[in-house]
């Protein structure tokens, strides 16, 4: 076998099948000739028992020598244990960070994608994390493959999302739109929820390590917008204008079951007769952020929730144009009730954080106001729970009266209820004089 050389590649002459022009200076470097006439550089060796072949690259792009430079460092890397053309093809089928959002999003739909405390994502979170796969992580990262992905890829990602790259407008049905502007906040949730995906990339072997991890992240933004008393008292006129509004009446009752309860949106949008239990003063939430709870009621959302019930045992308690359905259409009624008035600015998430504070202003402990508002450090779990401790039914009593007087436009003189010792002492021979009257 002669030496590979320029001239004799020029003059290797295409036949009839392809075939080899073998090096006799490096075992295992060769020319392959093809019925074309294209000619490309190889190395041949044997690995696992099998002979296999890796292409160095065509002739014209590598030169003889360059070829067998490139086949010199390749077959040391044989003799050292590796496999170069088993890991070329692997390269070649690497997935790209597209098709393993593609996989996750299954996976989670299957119910194989644990969330909070370990339990299967909701269909709710799995509807964000779409939106926030298709509108962020693929424009920016589809194309690329997972395991190229570097740190510093992934800090450019947060970067870029923060500043606004993926913003777009998009059309959603017939007359609607989704308006997508990025930002520190959408930065922030996104890289999260990449960060999930890229370990779940691990622990299915697509990937040794996590490249998201350790990466900085701005701090995040708490809420501190919350309504004061004379910001209540306008909402409660706004809710009475409302109230006298046939199209509006039952959003205004819905704001008002917010404002009462510290409950999320989603709580009160979908609340059924078959989570009221008045008579316990609670409601007993099947699905809320933190799975199933029993979250306590105050008695003026009781009397408001009874002044709307007819004989529905089940159903939407705040019911839509189609009977036993939940009320749609409520962000647009929202800014219709509080569009062009100084709480414009508001939303469904201030009532609940306002709802925290009064609860702090009137002396409550935090693991109570935890308690009231559902955290997955106070809430009632168990749905088999029939009575609701009595304590927590006095300080859903309390906050709510406070809020329900607010919005009637009263003057307090006195937020600490835990300090008012003439409403404690009467609250106190009360509940004395009815047990002595009952025994």
């Amino acid at each position: 076998m002669p030496k590979l050389t320029k001239r004799i590649v020029d003059q290797a002459e295409m036949g009839k099948a392809d075939y080899f022009i073998w090096d006799d200076d490096l075992q295992g470097f060769g020319l392959r000739v093809f019925t074309s006439g294209r000619r490309s550089y190889v190395v041949q060796y044997r690995a696992k028992g099998r002979t296999r072949r890796f292409t160095i690259g065509p002739h014209g792009v590598w030169t003889p020598e360059t070829a067998r430079k490139e086949a010199r460092v390749l077959l040391g890397r044989v003799a050292q244990g590796e496999n170069p053309a088993e890991e070329r093809e692997l390269d070649h089928k690497a997935i790209t960070v597209k098709e393993l959002c593609q996989r996750y999003l299954e996976d989670a739909k299957a119910g194989l994608i644990l969330g909070k405390k370990r339990r299967p994502k909701k269909e709710s979170t799995i509807y964000t994390d779409e939106g926030r796969i298709k509108r962020h992580i693929v424009p920016l990262l589809g194309t690329r493959r997972v395991k190229d992905l570097t740190s510093a890829d992934i800090t450019r990602f947060l970067r870029d999302v923060a500043a606004g790259r993926t913003k777009m407008t998009e059309k959603t049905g017939k007359h609607g739109k989704t308006i997508v502007r990025g930002g520190v906040g959408t930065g922030t949730r996104t890289l999260g929820l990449l960060g999930a995906i890229l370990t779940y990339a691990r622990e299915n072997g697509i990937i040794e390590a996590n490249p998201a991890h350790g990466i900085r992240k701005a701090a995040d933004q708490k809420l501190n917008r919350r309504l004061s008393e004379d910001e209540y008292r306008l909402l409660g006129r706004l809710l009475s204008d409302a109230d006298r509004d046939d199209q509006l009446a039952t959003a205004a009752a819905m704001v008002r079951a917010l404002a009462l309860t510290g409950c999320r949106r989603g709580e009160v949008l979908n609340l059924d007769w078959r989570e009221v239990d008045a008579a316990n003063s609670c409601l007993r939430l099947r699905d809320s952020k933190e799975g199933a709870s029993v979250r306590p009621i105050g008695l003026p959302v009781v009397e408001l929730i009874e002044a709307r019930q007819d004989d529905a045992i089940a159903g939407a308690v705040f019911e839509g144009t189609v009977e036993g359905k939940p009320f749609i259409g409520f962000p647009k009624h929202w800014r219709k009730i509080l569009g062009d008035t100084p709480l414009a600015d508001i939303t469904p998430h201030v009532l609940r954080h306002s709802f925290a504070s009064i609860a702090n202003d009137l002396g409550f402990t935090e693991s109570t106001i935890a308690a009231l508002l559902g955290h997955a450090q106070g809430t009632i779990t168990s749905r088999y729970i029939h009575s609701v401790d009595t304590a927590l039914i006095m300080a859903a009593d309390t906050v709510a009266g406070y809020i329900q007087g607010l919005l009637d436009g009263v003057q307090f003189t006195r937020t600490t209820y835990a300090l008012d010792r003439g409403a404690r002492a009467a609250a106190m021979n009360r509940t004395l004089a009815e047990r002595l009257a009952s025994s």
